[in-house]
């Protein structure tokens, strides 16, 4: 018998997904397409992670994230492979304001991540004396990035703090949830890491940033929705996978991971699961966990990852309630630098920005905001109550909204955004390569290669296709059974 033949007539594999959210959903749609045996192991209750729909005055809304980068095709593509193409929906508004010096003022165009290509649109936000510092720029010598820099250090360096505390700061926290003055300019923002590596004045790399961007021509949104709610992803993915012979378990933790002469066996509560190949997509401190045993290398990089924790507040208003509030009509919402010493750092309009949402409760406002940022979980002990409270306070004194909520729902997201220092992408260079040591195992998620839904879904493709090559290729992995102990 030919060897062909003989590969064609061995089982395909077994592969075991630890996490469903959205990066663990991706890995194991993808796998199923190449005909590899999957099972995904989530050990809470529901698929998703940070995507999550709820409900608020009986309207169906996102609790979690609530958009997705459409210039970066993954996030799109997925959703249009399980079903979702007649749902996507971009932003009906994306007028966003920023909330600093006392007023709500229009958010500056021409930015790269908050840094700015063209100082004249900045008279709003920045003092005479921040425009003057920018001004300066030129005749600067010019500051080394070396192999990392943070965001806000090089640019306060460059063109002043105050850019960095009313621009830079609202929009990375906006991502983040972190400190710009400790993030990675390489990892976080690396098409600016690039162009500054070039040379010149800072505005000039800018500059450049969108020239190029300019000359490839990208039409359509920026962002994209999906009605019903990002939140509704996770489920359409995972009816994709069983509808692919795959097999998802919820409310099944994974307590431990052991290589054996097969592959691997993947410990649960409720028995032995052996495996040809693993998937891990779970936050750094479950990853590392799981890896003490075969990996101590890379559990110990993993449990040096940190993570900002926050939290949503999103209230419901009868429409004839809020409609002689100027300062919310036509606009997204607005972000909050924290020099301006507020609680809340953000404020999506959700009714505004979201024509489902319009839709499905045309009689309702629906807004949200988010509190708390990398070091400020302080916030997060405090009870539901006083997180509405001070969000009312906050809306109160930047739109002059004084009325008040007919629904209200909290939701806490501990440990929800990995951190990304400076000099964090050799942090992740070192975890795959002491992963790349064990036999068909990879990590994905929003550890690894960003937090966006995009860059998630990217890592995971990388992950299963890497997996499935690895055990197709490899006879002698392709030998589990994927039975359970006792079962």
């Amino acid at each position: 018998m030919q060897r062909s033949q003989q590969r064609a007539e061995t089982p395909p594999g077994h592969v075991v997904v630890i996490g469903g959210g959205i990066a663990g959903l991706a890995a194991a749609h993808r796998l199923v397409a190449t005909g590899v045996r999957v099972t995904l192991l989530e050990a809470t209750d529901r698929l998703g992670g940070k995507l999550m729909t709820g409900e608020i005055a009986g309207v169906q809304v996102d609790l979690g994230a609530e958009s997705m980068l459409a210039r970066r095709p993954e996030a799109v593509a997925l959703a249009e492979a399980v079903g979702l193409a007649d749902r996507l929906q971009p932003p009906a508004t994306a007028t966003a304001s920023l909330w600093t010096r006392d007023a709500l003022r229009p958010m500056p165009k021409g930015h790269v991540m908050g840094v700015p290509g063209d100082p004249a649109v900045l008279g709003e936000v920045l003092s005479p004396e921040g425009l003057a510092r920018i001004a300066e720029e030129r005749d600067l010598t010019p500051t080394p990035v070396g192999e990392d820099v943070a965001v806000g250090a090089y640019v306060a360096d460059r063109l002043g703090r105050e850019v960095v505390d009313r621009l830079v700061e609202p929009l990375l926290g906006g991502v983040y949830a972190g400190d710009a003055y400790r993030i990675s300019m390489r990892a976080a923002v690396p098409q600016l890491f690039e162009a500054v590596k070039e040379g010149g004045p800072l505005l000039e790399a800018v500059g450049r940033i969108q020239e190029r961007a300019a000359a490839r021509q990208q039409t359509g949104p920026v962002f994209q929705g999906i009605a019903g709610g990002i939140g509704t992803l996770p489920a359409a993915v995972g009816d994709a996978v069983r509808a692919g012979g795959g097999e998802i378990r919820t409310e099944t933790p994974v307590l431990g991971l052991t290589r054996t002469e097969t592959g691997w066996a993947v410990r649960t509560d409720t028995g032995v699961i052996t495996a040809d190949g693993i998937v891990l997509a779970t936050p750094a401190w479950s990853a590392g966990t799981l890896l003490a045993a075969e990996s101590p290398a890379a559990s110990a990089e993993l449990s040096g990852v940190e993570y900002a924790s926050m939290a949503l507040v999103t209230l419901a208003f009868r429409r004839t309630d809020i409609e002689r509030y100027e300062a919310l009509r036509g606009r997204s919402g607005f972000l909050v630098p924290p020099v301006d010493g507020h609680t809340i750092k953000a404020s999506t309009f959700s009714s505004n920005k979201w024509q489902w949402v319009a839709d499905a409760a045309p009689d309702l406002f629906v807004l949200r905001t988010s509190v708390g940022r990398y070091g400020e979980e302080d916030h997060l002990h405090r009870e539901d109550e006083e997180l509405v409270a001070v969000s009312l306070r906050d809306l109160a004194a930047a739109t002059g909204l004084t009325a008040r909520p007919v629904d209200t729902e909290v939701t806490r997201w501990i440990g929800g955004l990995p951190q990304y220092p400076v000099g964090y992408l050799a942090r992740v260079a070192r975890i795959r390569d002491e992963v790349a040591k064990l036999p068909a195992l990879r990590v994905c998620g929003a550890v690894y290669d960003g937090v966006g839904i995009p860059a998630c879904i990217a890592s995971a493709h990388r992950a299963a296709d890497e997996i499935a090559s690895e055990i197709i290729a490899t006879p002698t992995l392709v030998r589990g059974t994927g039975s359970e102990a006792g079962q």
